[in-house]
């Protein structure tokens, strides 16, 4: 018989494979995508909004699985979804570059999305038509470990990779040190821009800054001072802006389009009333402000016609009493390379001794290190394409079904999905499915913008590589962890016993983010114990909501009632997560923190309502 032909073949030379590849295009869409949009500039609320979309075909995925299971076989739809989703991830890497980056690469993810999806439905009949009852049995583990082979890699390695390839590409970094200083000087020193040297500089092209010490005297000043300073910034960096060519980074650029009847009517007002009672608040216009220093940015020479060179700046280390007002982000191309961008740093107005800070300029190559990763994710497909394309055996059942079976498999499709909605007390099961995860669904979709944020901002001002180790590696390791210690529990004592504190688990260490947001921690290792500490309580927790899915999907249907659980799993994520980005926009990062810790509360309430057997999950004696 000949290799193509062969009908079994060891496992081990094909599961462990399938279920990486079955883990990496889902970690894509859906964490390495708002970890590359946020370094893109894409603001939080249309990140959460247009990435949580892409769990739809998730959703969808139980009436999706049909055609799957019709037409071909589930070894052709691996290997086709294979190749295009390789295709999908060298076109993202292709389209990064380009003007209309951010709804060029949406569309594309949403295909990438689709084709995961299909590629699960594909991957996991395939599974129980390659192997025996007993290989399935035994082989579970292995697939299990390879999927978080892949979630390590994905959001992982992938992003320390992105990261690396950042810090090591671009202009170098600038480095500013700010001193709060006794002084009997009413204000900071401040140069115009008729003194800066803007002529070009003989050399490597680079970062110029003004002055490149910056001494801020000690004291008040009137807020309508900083106020005017404010407004000659805003205007003269919007001028640059508009000047540079750069390209749109969101899908509503301002003035497109008249606000719809929906957003005069509805989304305005509501967000005036969040953003006035639960928004942070602001300080009277009669309290007295700190003192402000101005600092200039612009380049030593003209970029290649074409190239943007994004700066970020803010915080690195020091007193956090001098913090960067305005100024975090700036884009410069060869159209406005010489024209000075203003940032403005200040003063706590409580600040009475000397002290001083330190922040970063820094011009990595965003785009290119995300060129460069997805290019490589797409080798990868390539090689997973060929590799299965020879090695998947052919399994006798592995064939497309009889048009006279069509009829009847449709039938016996639409009955299954009937009594699933005919199920005991099923509204409280979908309930539980919908908000046992309400704070976590939204807090998962701000969690990396978060710790990418500049300090200014509200955020942890963490570079792609630390996120990628955060997350990926530290964050990754205690998630596993909490699932090991959850089943564990779980099998020797039932999930009745332990429901109420695995919600527990999953629901309160997300307080850890509201001490974050308030603190801003330097120390890395405070952030990666705190990250360690939700994520493991994240782990532990899921497990009552993988149980509680195979529970209610006992019967004679448990495979097919168990993928529509899926669905309303997958929804339970996307419908919050929408909302997330434009919430934490209007009220910042602490109140929204705090939002999260008060939406667990609903995965509360419905608990004591669930009906649970008191053996279920517990090991039974044969």
């Amino acid at each position: 018989m000949s290799l193509k032909k062969k009908s079994t073949r060891s496992p081990w030379f094909w599961v462990p494979t399938l279920y990486y590849a079955e883990g990496i295009p889902y970690i894509v869409v859906m964490t390495i995508s708002v970890i590359m949009y946020k370094k893109m500039g894409i603001s939080n609320t249309e990140i959460a909004l247009y990435t949580s979309w892409l769990y739809l075909p998730w959703v969808i995925k139980p009436f999706w699985s049909p055609i799957v299971d019709i037409f071909r076989t589930k070894r052709f739809w691996i290997i086709t979804m294979q190749l295009l989703i390789g295709a999908g991830l060298a076109a993202i890497g292709l389209t990064i570059p380009l003007p209309n980056f951010f709804k060029i690469t949406l569309i594309i993810f949403w295909l990438l999305a689709f084709s995961s999806a299909t590629h699960d439905i594909a991957a996991d009949g395939f599974y129980m038509l390659g192997l025996t009852q007993h290989q399935q049995a035994w082989f579970v583990g292995v697939r299990s470990t390879f999927y978080r082979f892949a979630m390590l890699t994905g959001q992982g390695l992938l992003v320390i990779l992105a990261g690396y390839i950042e810090s090591s590409s671009g202009l170098q970094t600038v480095t500013l040190n700010v001193a709060a200083v006794q002084s009997q000087q009413q204000a900071a020193q401040m140069l115009s821009v008729e003194e800066l040297d803007r002529r070009p500089h003989e050399g490597k092209l680079s970062i110029l800054v003004a002055p490149q010490k910056l001494s801020i005297p000690i004291r008040t000043v009137e807020p309508a001072y900083v106020d005017s300073l404010l407004q000659v910034a805003r205007q003269m960096n919007e001028t640059q802006k508009m000047n540079s060519g750069a390209r749109k980074t969101s899908l509503h650029p301002a003035g497109s389009q008249q606000p719809s009847w929906w957003h005069q009517h509805v989304a305005s007002p509501l967000a005036k009333v969040i953003k006035q009672n639960f928004g942070v608040p602001k300080a009277p216009v009669s309290q007295r402000a700190g003192n402000i220093g101005i600092v200039y940015f612009w380049l030593s020479d003209k970029p290649e016609p074409g190239k943007e060179i994004v700066v970020n700046f803010g915080r690195k280390a020091g007193d956090k009493s001098i913090s960067l007002l305005y100024g975090s982000r700036m884009v410069f191309t060869d159209r406005n390379w010489n024209k000075p961008v203003m940032a403005i740093i200040q003063i706590d107005p409580r600040l009475k001794h000397p002290t001083f800070a330190q922040f970063n300029a820094t011009a990595g190559n965003i785009p290119l290190s995300w060129m460069i990763t997805f290019f490589f994710m797409a080798a990868l497909f390539l090689l997973f394409f060929i590799y299965h394309r020879f090695i998947l055996p052919h399994p006798a059942e592995d064939t497309p079904r009889r048009t006279e079976d069509i009829r009847a498999f449709l039938s016996q499709f639409i009955k299954t999905f009937a009594l699933f909605f005919k199920k005991d007390r099923i509204g409280i099961a979908i309930a539980f499915l919908l908000l046992y995860r309400l704070g976590e669904a939204q807090l998962v979709k701000l969690a990396s913008p978060f710790l990418l944020d500049a300090q200014e901002a509200g955020g942890l001002s963490l570079t792609t590589g630390q996120v990628g180790f955060v997350y990926g590696t530290v964050g990754l390791l205690m998630l596993t962890i909490g699932g090991l210690l959850g089943g564990f529990v779980a099998a020797r004592d039932g999930l009745k016993k332990w429901v109420w504190w695995m919600a527990i688990a999953i629901n309160l260490p997300d307080a850890v983010y509201i001490y974050l947001a308030h603190a801003l921690p330097d120390n890395f290792l405070i952030i990666n114990l705190c990250v360690a500490v939700e994520q493991f309580g994240y782990g532990f927790g899921f497990t009552a909501y993988m149980l509680y899915m195979i529970y209610i999907s006992e019967g004679e249907f448990k495979t097919a009632h168990f993928a529509i659980t899926t669905g309303f799993m997958a929804l339970g994520m996307m419908l919050p997560g929408m909302v997330s980005g434009w919430l934490q926009e209007l009220i910042g990062y602490p109140h929204f923190f705090i939002w999260v810790l008060i939406s667990t509360i609903p995965g509360f309430i419905i608990i004591k309502f669930l009906s649970l057997d008191p053996e279920f999950g517990k090991k039974r004696d044969q």
